[in-house]
């Protein structure tokens, strides 16, 4: 099976990690900024690292974005303009999937409007998952899965501990289902795929499926 192809456009720590992350997973990476230095330090993972200017349509055009399964626009704060010209190029140039990074709502939408295929913005993400970690007891971390439900790490509460999966009946008591359960075997923590008949104990710690403010709700309530 082929490896796939990826362009990240923009390698200030958002970028960089983006591609560092994507290299790791056995994608071949093109890095891409204008700043040599960066260029330079995303050379020791990347199969190819580049210092060119993006918004120049003829060097963005030498990449090949049609070629390639993903091009991200990974561009920061300090080149709103540039975000949103380099987004529209990609989607000029026949890019089959491209990412692009936001940072407000107003970014967002004009993202969209020049063709953006998904658009995301990662400090936003994380303060979501860094409140929801503060705010409610148990809650280890979020995630967003779609727009209608959410993957949330909970350590079971102590009146869970003892209890079966059938025994709680979550799905129809919180509406959250456990997809999974983290458990430290001896030191050696592992993954659990629980049946109906599984018996939680101290320290588990439950993967979840739930709508928005389900887990929370039952953090809370327990």
């Amino acid at each position: 099976m082929a490896r796939q192809q990826a362009i990240v456009v923009g390698l200030g720590q958002f970028g960089m990690a983006l591609a560092r992350a994507l290299a790791a997973n056995d994608v071949d990476v093109v890095a891409v900024d204008r700043r040599e230095a960066r260029a330079q330090l995303a050379a020791s993972f990347a199969a190819e690292a580049m210092t060119l200017d993006a918004m120049d349509e003829e060097e963005l055009a030498r990449l090949g974005p049609s070629r390639r399964d993903i091009c991200v626009c990974a561009i920061g704060d300090d080149g709103r303009e540039a975000s949103i010209v380099v987004t529209a190029l990609l989607r000029q140039m026949g890019a089959p999937r491209v990412v692009a990074r936001a940072t407000d709502e107003l970014h967002e939408r004009i993202l969209h409007l020049v063709g953006a295929h998904e658009v995301v913005n990662p400090e936003r993400i994380y303060g979501e998952r860094l409140a929801a970690r503060m705010s409610y007891r148990g809650i280890l971390d979020s995630l967003p899965l779609g727009e209608d439900l959410v993957i949330t790490e909970l350590v079971v509460p102590r009146a869970f501990v003892g209890r079966s999966l059938n025994d709680l009946q979550l799905p129809r008591r919180f509406q959250v289902t456990v997809v999974a359960i983290r458990r430290d075997n001896d030191g050696k923590g592992g993954l659990v795929m629980p049946t109906a008949s599984e018996v939680l104990v101290a320290g588990d710690v439950l993967v979840l499926v739930a709508p928005h403010g389900a887990a929370q709700a039952l953090a809370e309530r327990v």
